[in-house]
């Protein structure tokens, strides 16, 4: 073989190396909650942009996410139900905070402005256990003087999949309602009395802009890309707060992520007369052991940029960004827990 030959062959090697390492650098692979879907889609393009490598974010809802990083068929998944420590100790699991946001009740009703209507958790249990049916309904009219309520029923849309939004506003009202408690229950899936079911939040939107009267909830970023009226809430305080990047900061301002197990903090129903009690995190999950120290490191290098860079991105849509002190522990939280397999060396 001549010397011509000879560095045909190794360029060839070479740009085929060069094209592999790219192929595996870019396969990113993430599912799980549609709640920070908007957020996740809006860093993904934004980072590959920035260093070409993509991510495939499939948005399938939360209990999607914890079967397919349980199955190891992702390289994370994504829950805003945070796994309970012995879970993850079982599964072989480390999961950290990515984002924060709000889950709004949200309604279809001509002539009532986004943010127009109050509503208290009793209310909202009320219409969710059937014994609220009409929107002119004493309970409804008494907190809502001079707004016009129709004497319309009352369609509810819910989640049909089992859903971290759905764990969320299962959590907030159980904390202040005891019949919905003892009837429904806090849970990302759960069997409601009444309603409609629409898979993901998609869904859930898409059928409350459909159907006149609906009422449903969603993270709040699907109300303001789809044009949906939302309400007010009242909080543990006694004030009614509309939804915004400002009351879910208030509500997760007291956040204890070093003192949870897990940093499985759950932001619902928080004090402060500012706090949005339908606040919620949305976590990532990774094993431990990666099989693929490689592919471990991509996914954190991408979330450390999200971190760094994707603030601004996170308040256009009203999520809030981590404070930098909830970052530094979650990249010591890496450095301690997640190992190539191969190696038994830190992937951070």
């Amino acid at each position: 073989m001549n010397n011509k030959q000879l560095l045909k062959n190794v360029s060839g090697l070479f740009t085929g190396l060069v094209l592999a390492m790219s192929a595996h650098a870019a396969d990113l692979t993430g599912a799980g909650a549609t709640f920070p879907y908007p957020i996740y889609s809006k860093w993904a393009e934004a980072y590959k942009a920035a260093t070409g490598i993509g991510l495939n974010y499939q948005s399938i809802g939360s209990g999607g996410g914890i079967r397919q990083i349980k199955a190891k068929t992702v390289d994370f998944g994504a829950s805003d139900m945070p796994l309970k420590p012995e879970e993850l100790e079982k599964e072989g699991l480390i999961q950290f905070p990515a984002i924060i946001g709000g889950v709004v009740p949200v309604f279809n009703l001509d002539g009532i402005a986004p943010g127009q209507l109050k509503l208290t958790s009793d209310v909202i249990a009320g219409i969710h256990l059937g014994k609220i049916t009409k929107w002119n309904a004493a309970e409804i009219a008494s907190i809502n003087p001079g707004v016009n309520l129709p004497a319309m029923n009352i369609t509810v849309v819910h989640r049909a999949d089992g859903s971290g939004t759905t764990f969320l506003w299962t959590d907030f009202l159980s904390k202040t309602n005891a019949e919905f408690k003892n009837t429904v229950g806090a849970g990302s899936a759960v069997k409601w009395p009444t309603g409609v079911g629409g898979k993901g939040n998609e869904g859930v939107a898409a059928n409350v802009q459909r159907v006149k009267g609906s009422f449903g909830y969603i993270e709040y970023a699907y109300a303001k890309k789809n044009k949906i009226a939302y309400a007010q809430l009242k909080n543990q305080d006694g004030e009614f707060v509309l939804p915004d990047d400002e009351t879910f900061k208030a509500a997760a301002s007291g956040a204890d992520w070093a003192g949870t197990p897990g940093m499985g903090v759950v932001l619902t129903n928080q004090s402060g007369k500012n706090s949005w009690p339908a606040t919620g995190a949305s976590f990532i999950m990774m094993h431990k052991s990666q099989a693929d120290g490689l592919t471990g490191r991509a996914v954190l290098k991408f979330f450390d940029w999200a971190y760094k860079n994707g603030s601004t991105m996170a308040s256009e849509l009203d999520y809030v960004p981590l404070p930098p002190a909830t970052v530094k522990l979650i990249q010591d939280s890496w450095k301690a827990n997640l190992k190539d397999a191969t190696s038994g060396k830190a992937i951070w």
